[in-house]
């Protein structure tokens, strides 16, 4: 299911960022106060309100108590998922590429931030969360590997050549790129320990992605909170205009 949620929800992406550089080659003034236009409008924007379920039920005691015993947190994370990707694909039809007044531009710019933003939350910070889980469990089999190589050579100094202490000194070395004898019990080690030094990189690396992964949250959080602003500064202008002929 999480595979296919992945694979629609990117699909739909590129299409997004594809349909809003469509204002480059196509234009159309009229549609987004047309009928179809303007259907197009409110239903992305019912859709880009579906989302707010999710934080509420998720935050609120008194709602994620009564509703979650009955549809679960997974299945509200797709309904946000999905009408947070469908809805601004919908508004992005509506504008018609008619990007002329300030506000809409800021909306429509704000839109797509909070639709990468969002999806580098949920999809590129689970990865690398995973990611780091199974490279640890990686590293703490390659270090007892490493532990036990170190074992064979102290239980049998006799058997090796002249000079192996240097050779395994220069083994504990692996990790900064020393070169090392290519066989025998200090290449053994030799070769776990340069295992072990990239797993460590690659955790370290994965750390920080995942740091700046986080702030990403914290980001799409306000930038979502802008996002209403807009979407509500734009609704209500749209039908002060659009009525303004009403006596």
């Amino acid at each position: 299911m999480k595979e296919r949620e992945r694979i629609v929800v990117m699909g739909v992406l590129s299409v997004l960022l594809l349909a809003w550089l469509g204002f480059l080659v196509h234009r159309s003034p009229r549609f987004p106060g047309s009928g179809i236009g303007t259907a197009f409008g409110i239903a992305g924007a019912v859709l880009m309100l579906m989302p707010l379920a999710y934080p509420i039920v998720k935050r609120i005691p008194y709602f994620h108590q009564r509703i979650t015993p009955y549809v679960s947190m997974q299945s509200w994370m797709s309904l946000h998922v999905y009408a947070g990707i469908f809805g601004p694909l919908l508004a992005i039809i509506h504008t018609g590429h008619k990007f002329d007044s300030p506000l809409g531009v800021v909306l429509t710019a704000v839109l797509l931030l909070v639709v990468v933003s969002g999806i580098a939350v949920r999809y590129l910070l689970t990865y690398v969360s995973r990611d780091i889980k199974d490279k640890l469990i990686l590293l703490q089999t390659a270090r007892g590997d490493l532990d036990h190589a170190w074992g064979v050579i102290e239980q049998a100094p006799a058997e090796l050549p002249a000079g192996s202490k240097a050779f395994v000194f220069s083994s504990g070395l692996a990790s900064l790129g020393i070169g090392l004898p290519a066989s025998g019990p200090a290449a053994e080690v030799t070769r776990i320990a340069e295992s072990v030094a990239d797993l460590e990189y690659a955790i370290r690396m994965d750390e920080f992605f995942k740091r700046w992964f986080a702030r990403a949250l914290n980001l799409h959080i306000a930038l979502s909170i802008v996002f209403y602003g807009l979407l509500a500064l734009h609704i209500g202008a749209g039908i002060y205009f659009g009525l303004r002929w009403l006596p």
